[in-house]
């Protein structure tokens, strides 16, 4: 190429030759520069992925850069774009990239002869979403509570999904990560909650390029508070009928469902015979049965007075204790204090069903007309008086 050009520049004057002097000068002086030289490299660059999320790592490979025999490629010296640089012996290197952005990736590749040439490629860093969330500052227990994430952005404009997961200390998905379960899709969402204490749990935020974000939250979930009255209340219950000897009558109720019983009294009372000098009269046993007390009792009616009907009186009275009334507390709910005021251990005696049986154990012949007895058994009536405590309870600084 030298011998070429200096022959031209012969042929076509001194002022070609002087030119071409000039150039043949400079092209030696720029020995290493891209394109030109004998000597100089070529430098190649390929990388692994051009699109990442902060955080990845690119593997860059410019090993398919070359230099003419007989120089060979001395090192490679990286620029990343991200004020980061690295100088190898070889022509792979691994980078991480931290913030997002737009990088141009520079490798300069330089021979044994100080020779240099420079290739690059862009790599596109996205940013995880930015996480907005909005919750109360605390609900009562039994609320509802609304949690939006609707004001979470993408710093590259992409669609959002969202993952709620409700309860960032059970893992109910069983991959050993309590946060991400997946509950419930979308940017708001709706929790109801019934215990009382601080409840924590996480969103993950998904972009359109697979990023993610994750954040926890915690919801104040305070008990509610409640005022608590008992009263008094006089409950009354009457049957009635007729039975002949040997019969019986069931009755099954359930006398202090919602409150606490204080005191029984039951009266069982027969109708007079039809021929009142008849002696002995008609007599009937009342017997009483309340399972989950273990209480069962029975009386059989008696005559005081000739000329009054045979009755039979049970009473029981300080079943249980009465309670205290008219003060505040909190809880969960109306129910669950209900619950735990009505089942206090030691004053549940008297709960669930009671079960009364009349039997006719001695209905009499009366005076036999014409042979035939004309009252063969008796008309009776029962009358239950229980006194018992009802529950009143109130919401209050609602």
């Amino acid at each position: 190429m030298r011998d070429r050009f200096v022959l031209v520049a012969m042929n076509t004057g001194s002022r070609s030759a002087a030119t071409a002097i000039a150039i043949l000068l400079l092209c030696q002086m720029l020995t290493g520069c891209s394109g030109l030289g004998p000597g100089n490299p070529s430098a190649r660059i390929v990388a692994d992925t051009d699109s990442i999320n902060v955080g990845e790592t690119v593997n860059f490979d410019a090993r398919d850069s070359t230099s003419p025999e007989p120089t060979i490629i001395d090192e490679y010296r990286w620029h990343f774009g991200d004020g980061e640089t690295k100088t190898t012996k070889q022509g792979i290197v691994s980078h991480m990239f931290s913030h997002a952005g737009n990088y141009e990736v520079q490798v300069i590749v330089a021979n044994d002869e100080g020779s240099t040439d420079t290739a690059s490629l862009s790599v596109f860093v996205n940013a995880p979403p930015t996480i907005v969330l909005v919750i109360p500052d605390f609900i009562r227990t039994g609320d509802t509570a609304t949690l939006d994430a609707s004001d979470s952005t993408d710093l590259e404009g992409g669609a959002l999904e969202f993952l709620w997961d409700f309860d960032a200390i059970l893992d109910s998905n069983g991959d050993s990560d309590p946060t991400n379960d997946a509950d419930h899709n979308g940017a708001v969402a709706e929790l109801m909650l019934t215990k009382s204490g601080n409840h924590t749990g996480a969103i993950t935020v998904v972009d359109d390029n697979g990023e993610t974000a994750t954040a926890l939250w915690t919801l104040r979930v305070i008990p509610r508070t409640f005022r608590v009255v008992w009263e008094e209340v006089h409950v009354d219950f009457e049957w009635s009928g007729y039975l002949e000897q040997g019969a019986s009558y069931e009755i099954e109720h359930i006398p202090g469902e919602g409150a606490r019983i204080i005191q029984v009294i039951a009266t069982l009372t027969l109708a007079r015979d039809l021929l009142p000098i008849q002696w002995p009269e008609d007599n009937f046993t009342l017997e009483l049965d309340v399972p989950l007390a273990g209480w069962r009792t029975s009386v059989i009616t008696i005559h005081d007075n000739i000329t009054e009907n045979a009755s039979a009186t049970l009473e029981r009275g300080e079943m249980n204790d009465n309670p205290e009334s008219g003060f505040t507390t909190t809880a969960e709910s109306s129910e669950s204090l209900a619950a735990s005021l009505l089942n206090q251990p030691g004053q549940r005696f008297g709960e669930g069903s009671w079960g009364w049986t009349i039997t006719a154990v001695d209905c009499d012949p009366d005076l036999p007309i014409d042979g035939v007895d004309p009252d063969e058994g008796n008309d009776w009536r029962l009358e239950v008086q229980f006194v018992v405590m009802i529950l009143r309870i109130s919401e209050i600084g609602v």
